[in-house]
């Protein structure tokens, strides 16, 4: 079939591929060194206690066979392995079929990590990445042109992940109709990067303008990916400058990482395509049969769309390979965060309901690695490194609902001094011998200081006590490790 391939298309296949494998890389890399804690047999959300009460059918996973924490290690580090070689490029050195076979490696290790991840792996990137990385086994190497079927759906995601998120704007606050999502936006996002104080603080009419571009990049551009080249080109292009935006803006994992690297795939970059024999007939029957499956599963995310009920960041299927997208529906106008702090004073009784430190007690502030804390500690960029205590510690602020499973569990290993638990923090006012005798946590409204207020104290944060979170809490009499 003449049609099936687009040879002019193999540099952008070849730059879609290494850029995708350097996702895969950080993805599996953050699972290896964060899920002891949050995941492990003495993690907040243990796994084997989840696979107790969640079938396979369900949950499609390698854990259902046997968990153990060194098997976790092991996926996560044969993923990063894995992950590693086809940046390398390992996959044009082996024949066409072993190729696609070892990007479905990948996606295998992954979906069983995020399908027993629960809180933790609940944000919209992971299945995106699922998703883009299911369509990437069948884009072939260097032994055959690019499949014309396969670029087209890779667009489609892009077209999802852009048109849904802009449809969730318009549909949910009205600060996106009116304008002025990003007079608050940059202040109260999940976890601000070292330039999002000086994006808030740019003139109101250029945030308008901002918000303004946005709407046309993800309700018009979209449309521009199925039209003839050099037109799809020139949409992605904008995509990508759009994505780079919010990569300077703030830390949104590799959100925004793995949009570009789907912008990338509609890119035909200039350049003689090597020859390439023609495609075996095998493949191409594989192909068309993805393709087909991937339109019958759309319905629902279209569907979905279309809605006036449109939801974000949900799959419709247990392997992820079809899924709805969207970010930041709505805007929130205040900033809060929840400050924990440990002690190794006696806490009376009566302090328990005293809003203001006690004169006898010293309480010192546990740092984490990126959510805001001490005023004066500059946000650093971690993205697309996942920091994924510290965004559910953003989501814990908003409402104690998105805590109550797994906070409880965070004071515990807390008040144990768990080394695991401590390694994702930034640091602990605690040595290790000497854990607290109790913790609490306290919620705190932030804001960003003013030109004048950074210049006198060098602080970029304001913050000012709300309310308690959790009163002083000890463990119980006999339940500390030795």
């Amino acid at each position: 079939m003449g049609w099936f391939t687009a040879p002019e298309y193999w540099l952008s296949r070849l730059v879609f591929q290494r850029a995708l494998a350097v996702v895969y890389l950080v993805a599996f890399l953050t699972a290896a060194l964060q899920f002891r804690a949050l995941l492990g047999e003495r993690g907040m959300l243990p796994i084997p206690r989840f696979l107790r009460r969640v079938p396979f059918t369900r949950a499609p996973s390698l854990f259902h066979l046997r968990y153990s924490d060194r098997l976790f290690a092991v996926v996560a580090w044969a993923g990063c392995a894995v992950s590693a070689a086809l940046v390398a490029g390992a996959d044009s050195l082996v024949p066409l079929w072993a190729g696609m076979l070892l990007w479905l490696v990948p996606w295998a290790l992954y979906l069983s990590i995020v399908n027993v991840g629960q809180t933790w792996y609940g944000f919209g990137w992971e299945s995106l990445l699922l998703e883009t990385g299911f369509l990437a086994v069948f884009l072939g190497n260097d032994e055959v042109a690019p499949p014309v079927l396969v670029l087209f759906l890779l667009r489609w995601i892009l077209f999802r992940v852009e048109f849904g998120a802009g449809l969730i704007k318009l549909r949910g606050d009205a600060c996106w109709r009116k304008l002025t999502c990003l007079h608050y936006h940059h202040e109260t996002q999940p976890m601000p990067g070292p330039l999002s104080w000086f994006f808030h603080h740019l003139p109101g009419p250029l945030h308008k303008a901002e918000v303004a571009a946005n709407h046309v990049t993800q309700l018009i551009v979209p449309f521009l990916l199925f039209t003839p080249q050099p037109i799809a080109t020139a949409g992605a292009a904008l995509m990508i400058v759009t994505q780079l935006w919010l990569v300077l803006s703030g830390n949104f994992s590799w959100l925004n990482w793995i949009t570009i690297v789907l912008a990338l795939s509609a890119v035909r970059f200039p350049g003689n395509a090597p020859t390439t024999p023609a495609a075996p007939l095998w493949y191409e029957v594989v192909v068309l049969a993805v393709a087909v499956l991937v339109v019958f599963l759309s319905y629902h995310p279209v569907v979905n769309m279309v809605s006036r009920r449109q939801v974000m960041n949900r799959s419709f299927d247990p392997l992820h390979l079809i899924n709805t997208y969207g970010a930041f529906g709505s805007v929130s106008r205040v900033r809060y965060e929840v400050v924990v702090e440990g002690t190794l004073d006696e806490v009376r009784d009566e302090d328990h309901e005293d809003h203001e430190d006690h004169e006898d007690v010293e309480w010192r502030e546990y740092e984490f690695r990126g959510k805001p804390g001490d005023p004066r500690h500059w946000p650093r960029q971690f993205a697309p490194y996942h920091l994924r205590l510290d965004w559910m510690m953003w989501f814990a602020a908003l409402s104690p609902a998105y805590a109550g499973v797994w906070f409880g569990a965070l004071v515990e290993r807390l008040l144990e001094n768990d080394r695991d638990t401590l390694r994702l923090l930034r640091r602990s006012p605690f040595p290790p011998d000497q854990p607290p005798r109790y913790v609490r946590a306290r919620l705190f409204r932030y804001h960003y200081t003013t030109w004048r207020q950074l210049r006198a104290t060098g602080a970029c944060w304001d913050r000012t006590y709300v309310r308690d979170f959790l009163p002083p809490t000890r463990l119980a009499a006999g339940a500390r490790e030795p």
